[in-house]
């Protein structure tokens, strides 16, 4: 028996909701078991979780980037300062030797062997220290400013050495100095006396042929100096003005030993001459000019230990941008 169209449209079903097939959810004709997904639905449902953690990821890398690129831009910027100090501190340094090394060659070729008094040590002149010493500081600014410029580690690894030894040397020497200003201890005792014979010894060749120094050093210390707070030794011989006596043979002294300069003034009465002894004269002044020496002294260390943190600044800021820039 056959329905109408009428009974067929009561039971008609509702239309199933979209992304679902009707009688897969609830059983049907596959018994209650649920239909998996496509492929084209399971693809949709991870690529998008995906697709969020690599732009997470790339963003974190660019972040991380920017981060870099700031920090090396930071640590160049550092360079170029501390490269632009270095080098006008050594340049300064450097022109400080050549004033001192052209003074040195210029005592050299006027004056001889300049200052020079003791007969055991004829090379140790104010001449050729001032050369010496000034060719090392030349040497050691020169290496200071090309290590700035080309930013060498090499370099300023060697200047940072170099200066270094020099101001450990300056510190040993001080420290012997004061712990040896006893005038009561042997050992300053016996340089005392060691000294003082060598001066003497000295004195033999005061005037000789190929002594030019050590004749105008005697002369310039025993004669009044023209400038009263620099040189007033105002002393003729070493220990007494009668250690000229066993130079000449006779009662007599140097020109430069007179209270009145003139010529031949040595030859006169005792009383024309000067009578304290230059070895101690020379001791009290640089007794009395201690602190002027000492602030020179700290001056020229200070100079040194802000070279020490230059160059090893400048060293350690190469070190970092190689590292980071590279």
């Amino acid at each position: 028996m056959r329905r109408s169209s009428t009974d067929e449209s009561t039971y008609r079903r509702s239309p199933s909701p979209p992304g679902k097939e009707p009688g897969f959810a609830h059983g049907g004709p596959f018994f209650g078991l649920h239909a998996s997904p496509g492929p084209k639905a399971a693809q949709a449902r991870y690529t998008s979780p995906k697709g969020n953690k690599y732009v997470v990821f790339y963003l974190d890398l660019s972040f991380i980037f920017l981060l870099e690129l700031k920090r090396c831009s930071m640590a160049r910027g550092c360079l170029q300062g501390v490269k632009y100090l270095m080098f006008a501190f050594n340049l300064l340094f450097w022109l400080g030797g050549c004033g001192i090394l052209g003074v040195g060659i210029w005592l050299a070729a006027t004056q001889g062997n300049f200052a020079t008094l003791s007969s055991s040590f004829p090379s140790l002149s104010a001449a050729n220290l001032l050369i010496v010493t000034g060719t090392f500081v030349m040497a050691i600014g020169f290496v200071g400013c090309i290590g700035a410029i080309k930013e060498n580690r090499c370099l300023l690894l060697t200047f940072f050495v170099a200066l270094l030894l020099v101001f450990l040397l300056e510190a040993c020497i001080t420290i012997l100095f004061f712990a040896y200003t006893d005038k009561g201890a042997p050992a300053v005792l016996q340089i005392d006396k060691y000294a003082q014979q060598d001066l003497k010894k000295g004195l033999h060749l005061y005037g000789t042929p190929g002594n030019v120094g050590l004749t105008n050093a005697w002369s310039i210390i025993q004669t009044d100096s023209p400038i009263p707070p620099l040189l007033q030794f105002r002393c003729c011989g070493v220990s007494n003005y009668t250690d000229w006596f066993e130079v000449y043979n006779a009662t007599r002294v140097p020109d430069s030993c007179c209270l009145e300069f003139s010529e031949s003034c040595g030859l006169h009465a005792p009383g024309t001459w000067w009578k304290a002894p230059c070895y101690e004269t020379v001791k009290m002044w640089l007794q009395e000019n201690l602190l002027a020496v000492g602030v020179f002294g700290l001056c020229t260390a200070l100079v040194q230990i802000l070279g020490l943190t230059f160059a090893m600044t400048m060293y350690c800021q190469v070190v970092k941008a190689d590292t980071y820039c590279a």
